[in-house]
């Protein structure tokens, strides 16, 4: 059985019982630790953790996902005690796709996801995870979400890039290989300025989930969530607080 404190980063623990878990993915080559800043933005009835996969942080020397049959396998096991819980999932971007496919091994409250196409919407051309290393540095610093000073210092980029490329990869090829809707709401949420997850490329999520499964405007480009934390996390507290009985 894998070490769970390496694979998990408990962003807020509820002072007494939680009434949910909120389980949180990154993006490519994101670090768990960018949710540290939800902490005070949610219920404080509301655990919140956040998945560490191979090759960030304390595991950077760890060998990335190259399928994600193996990445859903594994992290299911990781995260079974928390499932017999209340909880939701949130992802962004290929995090987003990590929530999507867990729920299909779960029953969790509400799906969150943002910055993603929907299974049904082509990916865009050319293939990131195609380009040469210098290329696809130039296409993420383009996109936003990574500092400069991460970007422009070679020694770390050698280690992390990698990484990104692996998970962009994953995101790329991914399509829904699913016979089944999932019974969970999902509520989807693009950036108005994101010019490639757009409206049309995620408005196809109402044909994925359950009843009260929507698609939500949030203000900012692709990386919103960094860039507008605030409004990501009044849509999340919103539904999480109808979901469970609150108001």
């Amino acid at each position: 059985m894998p070490d769970n404190d390496k694979w998990i980063v408990r962003v807020r623990a509820a002072p007494d019982s939680p009434r949910l878990t909120l389980i949180c993915f990154a993006y490519a080559g994101g670090s768990p630790h960018l949710f540290r800043s939800w902490a005070g933005g949610l219920p404080a009835d509301v655990d919140v953790l956040a998945l560490r996969l191979p090759g960030h942080d304390i595991r950077l020397r760890e060998q990335p996902y190259t399928e994600w049959k193996a990445l859903v396998d594994d992290v299911s096991v990781i995260l079974a005690p928390h499932l017999s819980m209340p909880h939701a999932f949130y992802g962004h971007s290929f995090g987003a796709r990590v929530a999507y496919e867990l729920a299909h091994r779960a029953e969790p409250a509400r799906v969150f996801v943002s910055g993603c196409r929907s299974p049904d919407w082509p990916q865009a051309r050319p293939f990131l995870h195609d380009l040469t290393d210098a290329q696809l540095l130039g296409a993420l610093k383009a996109m936003g979400g990574t500092a400069p000073e991460v970007l422009g210092n070679a020694p770390v980029m050698d280690v992390v890039l990698p990484v990104v490329r692996a998970e962009i990869r994953l995101a790329e090829l991914w399509g829904d290989a699913h016979e089944r809707v999932l019974s969970a709401p999902i509520t989807a949420i693009y950036g108005r300025d994101d010019t490639e997850d757009t409206h049309d490329a995620m408005r196809g999520w109402t044909s994925f989930g359950g009843a009260g499964t929507e698609v939500v405007e949030a203000p900012g480009g692709h990386f919103f969530p960094d860039t507008h934390r605030a409004d990501l996390l009044t849509i999340i507290d919103a539904r999480i607080g109808r979901d469970h009985g609150h108001d």
